[in-house]
């Protein structure tokens, strides 16, 4: 999608989101009012952002294997961390509502697809240290950098599995056997999220949390985030425009939200 028809579409979604006034949902205006606009500071807020700021920092140049859809900017497979960071973590305001969403959820299980350099993942482990979080990257290398970052901020409740989704994905979730909140960051064209979202719904339950990345990033991924929201187990969806929350409470009539963040 290009940079013109991308604007046209968030432009597209100001126009068209609501505010907290215009949600007539218990659940989904507690959600709205109390975690997706709260503006209070978190503890672990400083220290992530302070990882951050010294990681944009770093020149440092790596090979990065990258199996989704790749990068809209970064168009090779070596690429500097401060680059990284800058294009491919999830800005301070999203990171930070995935923290706000594990602390009041509080899930058991996190499992999160795609590491990165472990910007998100330590927004999500750090919102609960009784939380085990298993995240899946599939570059070794930026793995190695991920498990770095981790220890620098004493951070134990992530384990990180290296490899392809399509191998270690059916395994990771055997083994947990409950997806209580899955994050989908790690591949943006249209099959492979379809495939790794049905994949989790088989373990997902009542209170299961799903959230998926940039689903406006191409027109895959909106074909894909349309798909979801029809799916007949899906109850609730709420579009933020760079990320989307699905629900599926059955005790909530099936409703899609697209509301302003």
């Amino acid at each position: 999608m290009g940079r013109i028809q991308y604007a046209t579409r968030y432009l597209i979604y100001l126009l068209r989101a609501k505010t907290k006034h215009d949600v007539h949902s218990p659940f989904v205006f507690a959600l709205f009012t109390t975690v997706i606009q709260n503006k209070k500071s978190f503890y672990a807020y400083r220290s992530i952002e302070k990882l951050r700021a010294m990681l944009l920092g770093n020149k440092r140049t790596i090979e990065v294997k990258d199996f989704g859809a790749g990068s809209s900017v970064l168009k090779t497979n070596t690429r500097k961390v401060k680059d990284i960071v800058r294009h491919s973590a999830k800005p301070a305001k999203y990171a930070q509502l995935l923290f706000r969403l594990v602390n009041y959820f509080q899930p058991k299980t996190i499992l999160e697809l795609g590491t990165s350099l472990g910007i998100s993942t330590l927004y999500l482990a750090m919102a609960n240290s009784k939380t085990k979080v298993i995240s899946i990257e599939g570059s070794e290398t930026i793995a190695t950098l991920a498990r770095e970052n981790f220890k620098l901020l004493n951070v134990e409740n992530i384990e990180l599995i290296i490899g392809n989704f399509d191998k270690v994905l059916p395994a990771q979730l055997q083994k947990i056997n409950c997806a209580d909140f899955v994050f989908f960051d790690g591949n943006h064209r249209k099959t492979p999220t379809l495939s790794y979202y049905e994949q989790c719904l088989h373990y997902a339950h009542n209170n299961s949390v799903f959230v998926f990345d940039d689903i406006h990033w191409s027109q895959e991924m909106e074909e894909a985030w349309q798909t979801i929201k029809q799916h007949p187990r899906v109850t609730i969806t709420i579009d933020l425009f760079f990320m989307g929350l699905v629900f599926f409470k059955t005790e909530q009539a099936k409703e899609h939200f697209v509301l302003r963040f």
